[in-house]
């Protein structure tokens, strides 16, 4: 057993309870020694935990290239959808799922990837995932129907969900200091809101002088680096940190098909007569899968997910927050692209630099994270951060159609808002997790965000439809056409940010209900008098 180190001791008395007793070198009295904290944890490398963040920087860099990838794979693609349509020939809907179809994919398997993740090995899952990323990313170049695309966007999405929760939750687990948890999370969390904002940036300036293939392309060296740094740096997943209860794949497919159905109807339900025809059938099915996936959880052994876990006030108001930031964050990426190139006929490179200061803002906060959450407080910063994030929004539908200024002022507003919150709200769902459900809970995160991002694309997509006639990519514009467009992006983020801000008031409701986190507590001590010659604390309850 590993045991916090003592010089010049010995073992004198039989281990009572994981508490051993060593003799000093005057063999008068027994010295309390606990339990090292990664014996409690399930820890994933071997040996104590890393003192300091530089000690497992190939792990960090490994992590940090997955979350990048996760980020700058959906903005790049964002700044590239007109283009892509043009060149496709796609129409409203098909692009408006070009972006979509990762969402959807993503967000409804991530849960059950992170229950495998729990049981078979989070380091394993990852690097198959990474696999399939690189495959899935290679397969553009064959690309040439926007159907093709959408097949090629659901694989991408399939290999994040395998990948992007065991980032979090294998950061999360290779450190035992609170501290430099938020630290490991934080430097994840930047390395992907990085390629958040840059990624406009760059994919409109590659976009002047390659192909758009080239921006998905760029995939494969980040799940090699990934790759690389997972195998090297993180430690064989140890099998007393894993569940052995078996996964509940019936209530995870029947999750997916209502995520799915969620997404899709509203497009079906708006589309051609035809299609219409078939939407109310779309929301029969949904509604008849939501309610047997929520009976499952009720009623399952091993459910895939433990509403009693999300009932828990630090899990569920994390969540709400995460929600309200990816709704908003994915909402206003989607309407920008639409307002610069489309409404204000800007190419790709310019509407690059349109979007600059969202990058600006998120590489100078970055040093700001950390003072701002110890000045006010985890539960504050988070719904502070979240409601800048949903002000944003609300400026951009709004005020957007009145000029640049506007939409300036929403990105900077964005781009404060989730430097932090991605931050504090990742932690504070994995905080109120058990240590075995670390996977589990960095998937509920990753879920709430990407199936609320998706929602709000696909929601978004769906008000352009019904204001619109026609393809928005090859039918011209004419001044009623383009008003009409206007009118639906007011529409669409006001109603976004309406809805944003609802999911921030439940997320300050339930924080308030978590109270103050609990303090450490010191172990008792035993009958036998014992001399502690180092602090008892021990890990607050997660209960």
């Amino acid at each position: 057993m590993s045991s916090t180190e003592v010089k010049g001791a010995a073992l004198c008395d039989a281990p009572a309870r994981g508490i051993e007793r060593v003799a000093t070198s005057s063999q008068k009295e027994c010295t309390l020694v606990l339990p090292s904290p990664s014996l409690t944890r399930g820890r994933l490398r071997d040996g104590d935990a890393p003192p300091r963040l530089a000690d497992a920087w190939i792990a960090l860099a490994g992590l940090s290239a997955v979350f990048l990838f996760e980020m700058l794979d959906t903005s790049v693609l964002n700044v590239a959808l007109p283009t892509i349509g043009r060149e496709l020939g796609s129409s409203t809907t098909g692009l408006q799922w070009v972006s979509g179809a990762y969402a959807v994919a993503f967000g409804g398997l991530m849960l059950l990837f992170g229950a495998v993740a729990d049981r078979v090995g989070r380091r394993r899952v990852m690097l198959a995932g990474l696999v399939l990323l690189a495959v899935a990313s290679l397969a553009t170049v064959a690309v040439t129907t926007t159907e093709q695309l959408i097949a090629v966007r659901v694989l991408t999405g399939v290999a994040a969900a395998m990948t992007t929760p065991g980032s979090m939750a294998l950061a999360f687990r290779l450190f035992d200091d609170e501290g430099l948890r938020v630290r490991a999370l934080t430097v994840i969390s930047t390395a992907g809101l990085v390629g958040l904002a840059v990624g406009p940036t760059v994919g409109g300036l590659v976009l002047a002088v390659a192909p758009w293939q080239v921006l998905l392309l760029a995939d494969v060296p980040i799940a090699a680096l990934a790759f690389v740094g997972v195998l090297v740096g993180v430690g064989r997943d140890d099998a007393a940190g894993l569940r052995r209860d078996p996964v509940d794949v019936g209530g995870a497919l029947l999750g997916t098909a209502t995520v799915a159905g969620l997404l899709v109807t509203p497009t079906v339900l708006v589309g051609p007569a035809t299609a219409s025809s078939w939407g109310w059938a779309a929301v029969a099915l949904t509604v008849a899968c939501g309610a047997g996936f929520v009976v499952r959880l009720r009623t399952a052994r091993h459910p895939v997910v433990d509403l009693h876990l999300l009932a828990r006030p630090l899990v569920s108001s994390g969540l709400a927050f995460k929600a309200a930031s990816g709704l908003a964050v994915a909402g206003l990426s989607y309407l920008v692209t639409l307002q610069l190139q489309f409404a204000w006929g800007w190419p790709p490179a310019l509407a690059a630099v349109g979007t600059l200061p969202q990058v600006v803002v998120l590489l100078a906060g970055g040093r700001l994270v950390g003072p701002f959450v110890q000045r006010v407080g985890l539960g504050r910063a988070a719904w502070v951060s979240a409601a800048a994030v949903v002000s944003g929004l609300a400026v951009f539908g709004a005020l957007s159609r009145h000029g640049y200024v506007w939409v300036l002022v929403a990105l900077v507003l964005v781009a404060a808002g989730m430097r932090v919150v991605g931050v504090v709200a990742g932690a504070s769902v994995l905080t109120g997790l058990p240590a075995d459900r670390t996977s589990v809970g960095a998937a509920l995160v990753d879920t709430s965000s990407e199936l609320a991002g998706g929602a709000a694309v696909a929601a978004a997509g769906t008000i352009v439809a019904a204001f619109v006639t026609g393809s928005i990519t090859t039918t011209p514009w004419t001044p009623p056409r383009l008003a009409g467009f206007e009118n639906a992006l007011t529409v669409a983020g006001l109603g976004l940010a309406a809805v944003a801000a609802a999911l921030v008031v439940v997320g300050m409701l339930r924080a308030r209900a978590a109270g103050p986190a609990p303090d450490a507590t010191t172990a008792p001590a035993p009958s036998t008098p014992l001399t502690p010659t180092a602090p008892t604390t021990q890990e607050p309850s997660r209960a």
